[in-house]
């Protein structure tokens, strides 16, 4: 009943909006429109209003070299941005890493990862300071977080990705609730030209198995990309921290005719960690796991209807359920509570109607986008006491209202724009942003940049509809963000790529938990808490003859500047004292050498000191995790070139934390020490 009175709530806004694009398709009179068979760039030669995956006509991987699809409405040539943005290929996203995104997103400057312990754990990424659920999570244009903002990023692996895209800065003008603190984008790939196969293999410390394939291939009017990967490890523990994912990933791009593009995204995943940590990070518990498995699909249909104007729709959904299992074992099991149980089942389903509108010096992008939200929880404890069942269903709908302006003019780029969200929940609020981009005058080859906006974060269901031992708070207001920034790039001794960023962030109306409520009646969420980041973030690339190198590098300084209800030592926000879990010092290096096949690498990563809490005692008590540095290094070989006929052959050798380092992450939870690793890959066709 409950599935069936869902699909009929979705259909009706989002059948709204493909039925009027449609429409537009099909007019007879449109129809006949001669198609714009003119250059995708603008006068400008800044704006590229029908090209890639934020405008939604037909583009392949390929010409997205030099674009940025993130930042604005429409994709921007590099230059042309005014925001901080780093673009990631996909390759050099695999070259470090455990096959985790997360791992491979450590490097950047500005963002700062958490893992709660081995490989597979929960996983958090701080950017710029901002809390773990400020970061909006793209995978091929579809969200992925979880109502409220949160996402376990070990969710994610590095297979099949073309690239990633890291939007720093305030980004609801754009997509609205959760882009807080920045955007990170992940694109998969298609083919180009004639089909290409591949299985790669990896395996090493740790009892680490990972296994992908993958299989694409392109032409002029459409191409495709299918993938399939299955990552596994025994963990750091003897006992019970077996982690476990299988992902299938596919993507079609189909261009019918000069004027229409389709694309059509879906991935699934199934995922389980076994942790034998209790909540002081000590290894007792022989059974305890979580598991979880999604579904996102995505399909963008763009219809040019002159040489000016263009429009899209797009539906998306994402559906995931979790939970944990921890069957009675002994009475080792924390707080006498011999068993527990959960499941969550959370569906996400929107639909848009945009159109752009290019005009000689800018392109104009309205649209509207609906969004519904709905979250079934069930949970079970297990005591000497009895069980303790407790269940809740939520839902709420948004609509979202968006204008933006990108242009040209003077030889310097702008864009500008707002969005309005009009919220069952917590009703109107609106964003807005603009910067600026052009030539560094003195620097040849050089850009600055400067932006400012506004952002905002909704409540969880859990902050907004608790009940039982915690209370929610239906009338929480969304956390709310003011940041700017300026920055300027140029290239040095005709070798180098230098970029320097400065932010300031002020967040207020944090939503805050209190045990003890003013009233033993109210609510234990409320909007009380403010808190400012500020920082430099620096990134060096080096690129010379036969070898190549980057330096990426942020100094943060935070603070809470209103601690609330609780502000004692033990409490998340101290007035005064830095957020918790965030470094004020970060960077990493790498430099790698390619000599005919062969490729060599290094990698060193400095991780400041950061303030954290032991939640284990009550109230919390203070302590502060140490800072660490990470070793890693990577020989490669191609063995066999692939050629017509004949497979390609590449190995590698990998070395993560050489120099065993021994660091927290998270209070009380050990990390991975020294592993090496072996792997391969076969290529047929190409």
């Amino acid at each position: 009943m409950y599935a069936a009175r869902e699909g009929r709530a979705a259909a009706g806004p989002i059948t709204l909006i493909v039925g009027l694009c449609l429409g537009w398709f099909a007019h007879p009179g449109l129809a006949q429109v001669s198609p714009d068979r003119g250059p995708a760039r603008s006068d400008s030669g800044q704006v590229r209003p029908d090209s890639g995956q934020a405008s939604g006509d037909w583009v392949d991987a390929l010409s997205l070299e030099g674009l940025v699809v993130t930042a604005a409405p429409t994709a921007l040539e590099e230059e042309a941005v005014s925001s901080h943005v780093t673009v990631i290929d996909g390759e050099a996203l695999r070259h470090f890493s455990s096959g985790s995104l997360a791992d491979a997103l450590r490097d950047a400057s500005g963002v700062h990862v958490v893992r709660g312990g081995s490989f597979g754990a929960v996983t958090s990424l701080f950017l710029r300071g901002g809390e773990s659920d400020y970061t909006l999570v793209l995978v091929d244009g579809v969200q992925v977080n979880q109502a409220g903002g949160g996402f376990d990023l070990a969710e994610l692996g590095t297979e099949a990705i073309e690239r990633v895209e890291i939007l720093r800065g305030p980004a609801s003008a754009l997509y609205g609730s959760d882009a807080v603190s920045g955007v990170i984008h992940v694109i998969t790939r298609t083919g180009r030209g004639a089909p290409v196969a591949s299985v790669a293999m990896e395996g090493g410390s740790f009892g680490r198995q990972n296994v992908s394939a993958e299989l694409r291939a392109g032409t002029e009017r459409a191409s495709y990309g299918l993938s399939l990967a299955r990552r596994s490890t025994d963990g750091i523990f003897d006992l019970n921290n077996q982690s476990l994912q299988t992902v299938l990933s596919g993507v079609g791009r189909f261009r019918p005719d000069d004027r229409t593009s389709l694309e059509v995204n879906v991935r699934a995943s199934d995922r389980t960690y076994h942790f034998p940590t209790n909540s002081a990070g000590a290894a007792v518990d022989e059974n305890a796991f979580t598991f979880s498995d999604g579904t996102t699909a995505r399909v963008s249909a763009t219809r040019r209807i002159t040489s000016r104007l263009s429009v899209e729709a797009t539906v998306a959904m994402n559906e995931f359920d979790s939970g944990t299992d921890d069957a009675p074992d002994s009475p080792a099991d924390t707080l006498g509570f011999y068993g527990f149980t959960s499941l969550d089942h959370f569906r996400r389903s929107e639909g848009e109607l945009r159109g752009h509108l290019r005009l000689d010096q800018f392109v104009l992008t309205t649209g509207i986008e609906y969004e519904e939200e709905r979250q079934r929880s069930f949970s079970e404890s297990l005591s000497q006491f009895g069980p303790s069942p407790g269940r809740s269903r939520n839902e709420r709908e948004n609509l979202g209202y968006f204008l933006h302006a990108t242009g040209e003019a003077g030889g310097v780029s702008y864009q500008v724009g707002g969005r309005v969200e009009d919220n069952e929940r917590f009703g109107v609020r609106g964003s807005w942003e603009a910067g600026l981009a052009g030539p560094l005058p003195g620097f040849e080859g050089g850009t600055f940049r400067a932006s400012a906006g506004t952002a905002i974060k909704e409540p969880t269901f859990f902050e907004t509809f608790a009940s039982g031992f915690t209370r929610g708070n239906p009338d929480l207001d969304p956390e709310r963000s003011l940041a700017w920034e300026v920055g300027a790039e140029s290239r040095l001794a005709g070798f180098a790529t230098v970029g320097v960023t400065y932010f300031d962030q002020t967040f207020e109306d944090l939503i805050q938990y209190t045990f003890s409520p003013p009233d033993p009646t109210d609510p234990n969420y409320f909007n009380v808490a403010a808190a400012t980041s500020r920082g430099v973030e620096v990134d060096v690339d080096m690129r010379h003859g036969w070898w190549s190198g980057s330096v990426s590098g942020s100094w943060m300084d935070t603070e809470v500047t209103d601690s609330g209800f609780d502000d004692g030592l033990g409490a998340t926000f101290v007035e005064g004292e830095a957020l918790l879990r965030r470094p004020s010092w970060k960077g990493t290096a790498q430099v790698a050498a390619n000599v005919g096949r062969l490729e060599v690498s290094t990698r060193i990563a400095h991780v400041g000191s950061r303030q954290d809490r032991d939640f284990s005692t009550f109230p919390a008590t203070p302590v502060l995790l140490e800072s660490y540095q990470l070793l890693s290094a990577r020989l490669s070989v191609v063995v066999v070139e692939p050629g017509p006929g004949r497979p390609g052959l590449s190995l590698s050798l990998a070395g993560e934390n050489l120099g065993d380092a021994r660091y927290r992450e998270l209070f009380g939870f050990p990390t991975p020490g020294r592993g090496l690793y072996m792997g391969g890959q076969i290529v047929l066709g190409g």
